[in-house]
């Protein structure tokens, strides 16, 4: 795949959407009430850390319900948004419309120099802004931030992808552990494990996940968000590979979260046919590799 040119990026990018200010978008469905309080918490912390640093910074926060949100029960966390500065908003009404098209309702309302897609189930460091902004205005050719992501015991979680083949994504999310480890050096590669750490800036990984992405806004209106044929699973790869095109990708240790989430086989027989059908819907557009 052809990087973009840097230079003929930075300029574009110097007049993205807005001059200055940060939104995120949240998408919610049924959630686990006491992770999205978390999550709105962390928000709140890491907020508060960037308005120290860099004074008033303007953040809108969307929350967009997809079904299922008892708003009483997080009305606390809108509180202490509220307390902090950030304006939020709760897009509803519209019924379950899936992960990408209901992240796309925020996008298309963004103003912001920098968007931030998050998972609800997502603890961030209170540093996580001021390093994350610190590493953009710094690097005008990078437009889509990868974080690292810990585990619950605070284990990298290796969630920057090469391309999968159907072997790769069949024994990592369908194969007991006790088999799994008989493909360790295989999926090893499929993770990046040889290259993605706790250290290193890692230039333009294929895939990157959907729990935090990062982007310059006029670079995700550019792309027009996530593509509308993936109700769930394999949007975030479908838009990291199209955001090679435009920009470039960069994984950066220094910012910092925890993902408390699941894999598919986990989640029921529901959420295994979503996965296979959207495996489908990818792997027709980008190119089928299967060992």
């Amino acid at each position: 795949m052809d990087r973009p040119d840097s230079s003929n990026l930075a300029v574009s990018q110097a007049s993205s959407t807005g001059e200055a200010g940060l939104s995120i978008s949240v998408v919610v469905y049924r959630p686990d009430i006491a992770l999205l309080n978390r999550t709105l918490a962390s928000v709140a912390e890491a907020y508060g850390r960037l308005r120290e640093a860099r004074g008033q910074v303007p953040l809108t926060l969307f929350i967009v319900d997809n079904g299922g949100l008892p708003e009483p029960d997080i009305a606390h966390s809108l509180a202490l948004l509220a307390k902090q500065g950030i304006v939020h908003t709760v897009l509803g009404g519209h019924g379950n419309i899936g992960y990408g098209r209901g992240h796309n309702l925020a996008i298309e309302r963004a103003t912001s120099r920098f968007h931030l897609v998050l998972n609800p189930d997502i603890d961030m460091d209170a540093n996580v802004f001021v390093s994350a902004l610190d590493f953009l205005d710094g690097h005008p050719e990078a437009g889509l931030v990868a974080p690292r992501i810990d585990d619950d015991e605070h284990g990298i979680q290796y969630l920057c992808r090469r391309y999968p083949t159907v072997l790769d994504l069949f024994v990592r999310g369908f194969l007991p552990e006790a088999i799994r480890r008989c493909f360790a050096s295989r999926l090893g590669r499929y993770e990046m494990r040889d290259v993605i750490n706790g250290n290193d800036v890692v230039w333009d990984p294929l895939i990157v996940s959907g729990c935090f992405m990062l982007f310059r806004t006029e670079v995700l209106k550019r792309l027009s968000g996530f593509d509308l044929r993936y109700f769930l699973y394999f949007e975030d790869y479908d838009l990291s590979l199209r955001a090679h095109e435009l920009t470039r990708v960069v994984y950066v240790p220094a910012v910092r979260a925890v993902h408390h989430g699941g894999g598919a086989a986990r989640k029921g027989a529901a959420h295994i046919r979503m996965f296979m059908a959207s495996a489908f819907k990818f792997y027709n557009r980008f190119g089928w590799k299967w060992l």
